[in-house]
C-alpha cells in the first residue's frame, strides 16, 4: 500500500538532506590537503662571523618613565614624526595615548575604536596603525581631534595571537609578528612567523615575509660560544622539544641600520636580525629591569624606548641612548 505524502515527511527529507550536505562539505574541508607555505625571507645564522656591537646598555636605562594606572597594560609603542611625543595602546582599551617626552606625562588620548586586546601601534607619516590580537588592522587618521578608523580583517585570527608591528619603508609594508601560531599551512612546525600588510593593497601577503625557526636559533647559538648567558639560552632555545618559546611580543625597525629588533617577554629576549634575515644578536635581558617587555621603538636619530606591563606594579617606559662608536 503506497503510503499518503505528508507534510511533515517532506519536512525529514529535507533534513536529511540538508545534514547530508553539511557532512559531506566538514568531510572535503578535513580531508584537503594543507597549502606548503613558501617565507619570503628565512632567518638563518649570520655566517660572515663578524662580531656585532650591541650599542645599547639594556641593564641600564638612561631614563625610566613609570606610568599612570591607565597604562599599566601597556602594549605598544611608537615615536611620532616630530620625535616629540611618543605613542601607546594598551591591550584593554581602544585608545591611543600621546606621551609627552619633555614632560613625561600623557599629553592626550584619543579613542578610536571599541573595547579590544590591542597589541601595537605604528606611526607611518600622518596615519597610525594599531593591530589586534586576532591581527585585525586598524587604520586612524586624527581630524579635528576626533579618530577616523578603517578596518582590515584577513586570515589571522586568536590562535597567531599578533602582537608586535613594525613599518619597513623599503617596502612600504606593516610587519605583524605571531606571538603564537605561525600559520595553519604546512612547513610551520618550530617555527614563528612575522607577515607583511602591503600598505599599498591594504591587504596581508599571503605568505609570511620572514619564518623564524628553532633548528636555525640553535644553530646561531652554536657558532657564537662566546654569547652573553648562553648556558640559559641554551636551555631555553633546546633542540628536540615540541614547542618553540621564543614568542614575540614586539618588534621595531632600527632607523639606521635597518635591523629588525624582536623583543619577546616570554625568556626576556631580544633577537637582531638584518635585513636578508641573519640573526646577529640575540640578548638575554634582566628580568629586574624587563619584567615584561611588551613595546619597542627607535627615534630617528637611533635611541631605543622599550617599554614594562606592570606586572605587580606600574608599567615602565625606559629610554636606553644609541651608544654609537
Amino acid at each position: 500500500m503506497k503510503l499518503p505524502h505528508t507534510k511533515s515527511s517532506t519536512l525529514s527529507y529535507g533534513w536529511i538532506i540538508v545534514l547530508f550536505l553539511l557532512f559531506f562539505q566538514t568531510s572535503c574541508q578535513a580531508t584537503s590537503p594543507k597549502r606548503l607555505v613558501t617565507c619570503e625571507v628565512e632567518v638563518s645564522p649570520d655566517t660572515t662571523a663578524q662580531p656585532f656591537a650591541l650599542n645599547y646598555n639594556l641593564h641600564e636605562p638612561s631614563w625610566t618613565m613609570g606610568l599612570p594606572g591607565r597604562l599599566d597594560e601597556i602594549s605598544g609603542l611608537s615615536m611620532n614624526a616630530t620625535g616629540t611625543h611618543l605613542l601607546a595602546v594598551q591591550d584593554e582599551d581602544g585608545k591611543i595615548f600621546w606621551i609627552d617626552l619633555a614632560e613625561k606625562e600623557i599629553s592626550r588620548e584619543i579613542e578610536f575604536w571599541k573595547d579590544g586586546d590591542y597589541e601595537g601601534i605604528e606611526v607611518v607619516g600622518e596615519t597610525i596603525y594599531v593591530v589586534k590580537s586576532t591581527g585585525t588592522v586598524y587604520e586612524v587618521t586624527i581630524r579635528g581631534g576626533e579618530a577616523l578608523t578603517e578596518k582590515y580583517n584577513d586570515f589571522l585570527n586568536d590562535d597567531n595571537d599578533v602582537e608586535g608591528l613594525a613599518y619597513d619603508p623599503v617596502k612600504n609594508q606593516l610587519l605583524l609578528a605571531c606571538k603564537a601560531n605561525a600559520g595553519a599551512d604546512e612547513g610551520l612546525d618550530l617555527t614563528k612567523a612575522i607577515y607583511a600588510f602591503d600598505l599599498q593593497q591594504k591587504k596581508l601577503l599571503e605568505d609570511p615575509r620572514y619564518c623564524i625557526r628553532l633548528q636555525q636559533v640553535n644553530d646561531y647559538l652554536n657558532m657564537n660560544p662566546l654569547i652573553r648567558k648562553l648556558e640559559k639560552l641554551e636551555e631555553f632555545f633546546a633542540p628536540g622539544e615540541s614547542e618553540f618559546g621564543f614568542s614575540p611580543s614586539a618588534l621595531a625597525r632600527h632607523p639606521q641600520t635597518g635591523h629588525l629588533y624582536i623583543l619577546s617577554s616570554v625568556g626576556k629576549l631580544l633577537m637582531i636580525i638584518n635585513q636578508e634575515g641573519q640573526i646577529l644578536h640575540i640578548e638575554k635581558l634582566k628580568k629586574s629591569v624587563h619584567p615584561q617587555p611588551e613595546g619597542i621603538c627607535f627615534d630617528t636619530t637611533g635611541n631605543l624606548y622599550i617599554s614594562n606591563e606592570g606586572k605587580n606594579g606600574k608599567g615602565t617606559i625606559h629610554l636606553f641612548n644609541f651608544l654609537n662608536q
